[in-house]
């Protein structure tokens, strides 16, 4: 059933293994040894005792392959260092970290040389060696914390055997209950993509897909506040988990799964903050159970997206200037200008079309313009003003159409500022159909003007634009 949906996901997600694994990638621990305990390197200039090798001998072995592997490895000649390295693997492995973060390298390079589908498969198996060797010899050690490596053996595992999706999904979960806020965005990522992979074969139900929605975004709000360095890895897996979570988050499913546990613990912020976010997100604003959140979330955590929540019931509501006073102090308290951004085109959207009020309108929409320059909708916004506002601004043939010529100029400005595909076409849309409305010829030669001449639209809009005929 959602199988379309999937494969367009996973598209997405091989973007996202290769900018996760260059953000996630273990750094290689290149400081001086002398700086290091025995957890994670053995001094070089005497023999290392046990695992190291049982004996001196093997401990000199062991020494002499590292360099070898080492040398070659930095040089990027894989193809040679990886007998040496296997040497290591086998012999002394607690000798290096390295051994293991280069060895999956090693591997991942003999998987992609390797042509023979059987011989293909096994080198994913010793993949997977590589990290439960990290884990035991490793694990210790916090860049190969059990967590982490489970996380990232898990998306080998789904990029390798996509078959294999009930162990992935359960490395994914045992990554995710060892890590919590500290998951990795790709993890996250194909935890959901598993998810609804079984629930399509029918092994997991809607209620699974929705509780692991909500564990997956409190993880990855934490991050968007707190990681700053990982920003756009977690948005990027933000913004594919919504689109595979959208035919799951209908309000039905909302509110039936989430009625319950709002009854049990009303004053539960947390709970209060995703209810009220997915409600909102799955556009089920009309529900009484967004409004009873909202409501008890502001009242208990009042914020800027409580205030913003609460400018939303109110104008649902119908309750206008109301709705813009929330929204004003959300605008006060976000931090980022994007929120502010959306909150302003509401309340610009709102004073034009129910309050009528151009002016007041336009204000709120330059406002937004000045946050977001590249952004088209608040000129498109401005202009449909203009529009509706046309035969208001005069008293003849001429001055009563005068007012789209700056609707268009502002159709026009936004189409030349927003690249979107989405602005670009309601745009021209618009340009289209205004334009239909220009004075004619024949009423601009009897008013004295030419194409092409500057004219100041008068009334609220008191905007310099330029004569065009339509012919």
């Amino acid at each position: 059933m959602y199988l379309s949906r999937f494969m367009s996901a996973f598209a997405l997600t091989i973007i996202i293994f290769s900018v996760s694994f260059t953000s996630a990638k273990e750094t290689e621990n290149k400081h001086n040894v002398s700086n290091h305990n025995h957890s994670e390197y053995y001094l070089l200039n005497s023999p290392p005792p046990h695992p190291f090798g049982k004996t001196p001998e093997d401990s000199l072995k062991c020494r002499d392959n590292i360099s070898l592997y080492s040398e070659h490895y930095g040089h990027r000649n894989f193809a040679m260092a990886y007998t040496h390295w296997r040497d290591v693997f086998l012999n002394c492995p607690g000798a290096q970290q390295n051994t293991f973060i280069r060895g999956a390298v090693l591997v991942r390079m003999k998987y992609n040389e390797e042509t023979d589908p059987a011989r293909r498969d096994a080198w994913i198996d010793t993949l997977m060696m590589v990290y439960d060797k990290r884990i035991k010899y490793w694990g210790h050690v916090h860049s190969s914390r059990e967590g982490l490596v489970t996380g990232l053996k898990a998306v080998e595992l789904f990029q390798y055997r996509q078959n294999n999706i009930q162990e992935a999904n359960q490395l994914t979960t045992k990554a995710m209950e060892l890590e919590k806020e500290n998951t990795q965005s790709a993890v996250l990522l194909v935890h959901m993509q598993t998810l609804v992979r079984l629930h399509d074969a029918g092994l997991k139900n809607t209620r699974d897909i929705l509780m692991a929605y909500n564990q997956i975004m409190d993880i990855i709000d934490y991050n968007l506040a707190h990681n700053p360095n990982d920003r756009n890895l977690y948005e990027s897996a933000k913004d594919q988990i919504d689109r595979m979570f959208e035919p799951f988050a209908t309000c039905e499913n909302i509110v039936n799964l989430f009625e319950p546990r709002f009854q049990n613990n009303p004053e539960d912020t947390l709970l209060l903050r995703r209810l009220t976010s997915m409600l909102s997100n799955s556009g089920c604003t009309e529900e009484n159970l967004f409004y009873k959140a909202t409501r008890n979330l502001h009242k208990l955590d009042p914020g800027a997206e409580s205030a913003f929540l609460m400018g939303r019931l109110e104008n649902n509501a119908k309750n206008y200037e109301e709705a813009i006073r929330y929204f004003e102090q959300a605008i006060a308290l976000y931090k980022e200008d994007r929120d502010k951004f959306r909150a302003l085109m509401l309340m610009a959207d709102i004073t034009f079309r129910n309050l009528r009020q151009f002016s007041r309108a336009r204000s709120y929409a330059l406002r937004a313009s000045e946050l977001d320059p590249e952004n088209g909708r608040p000129y498109i916004l401005i202009g449909e003003m203009y529009a509706a506002s046309a035969s208001d601004c005069g008293d003849n043939e001429l001055t009563k159409n005068v007012a789209y010529w700056a609707a268009v100029d502002k159709f026009t400005q936004a189409r030349n500022v927003d690249p979107d595909p989405v602005v670009q076409e309601r745009a021209t849309q618009l340009i289209d159909t205004y334009r239909q409305y220009f004075p004619n010829v024949e009423v601009t030669f009897m008013y004295g003007l030419s194409d092409g001449e500057i004219y100041k639209v008068e009334c609220w809009i008191n905007e310099t634009t330029t004569v065009r005929s339509r012919r």
